[in-house]
């Protein structure tokens, strides 16, 4: 005879039981992997760009390694040229007029290096 009460629900068995919880930490394994994926995915993106900035800072300083001789020289240039020779002796006066004249070949002929044109070696100038 059936009774007109409802029966309590019947308690899962061991079997469903660790099925079911097997179940949830599948689902919590596949989050997790999910998220240590996405992590990753931020991580390079980040690496990246931290390498592009890093490669933009390392042109500049070889650009401005590559300024800075120059300038260096022009100021050298630029002392050797303002060099006042009224007060020195006879050797050193000849010496610093020697260096004038090597600038003024680099720059009338845009030479990095002595020059063999013998007009501008010449002592009467």
């Amino acid at each position: 005879m059936e009774s007109p009460l409802p029966r309590p629900p019947r308690p899962i068995g061991r079997k469903a039981a660790k099925a079911k919880r097997g179940g949830t930490l599948n689902n919590e394994c596949v989050q997790l992997l999910e998220k240590i994926a996405k992590n990753t995915s931020l991580r390079i993106e980040r690496d990246l760009k931290r390498d592009e900035a890093d490669m933009a800072r390392e042109e500049a300083f070889v650009i401005q390694q590559q300024q800075t001789p120059e300038k260096d020289m022009d100021d050298r240039e630029m002392k050797i040229m303002a060099m006042d020779t009224s007060h020195m002796s006879p050797e050193t006066k000849a010496y610093w007029k020697h260096r004038q004249r090597d600038v003024m070949r680099r720059k009338l002929f845009h030479d990095d290096g002595p020059s063999n044109t013998d007009w501008l070696n010449d002592e009467n100038h």
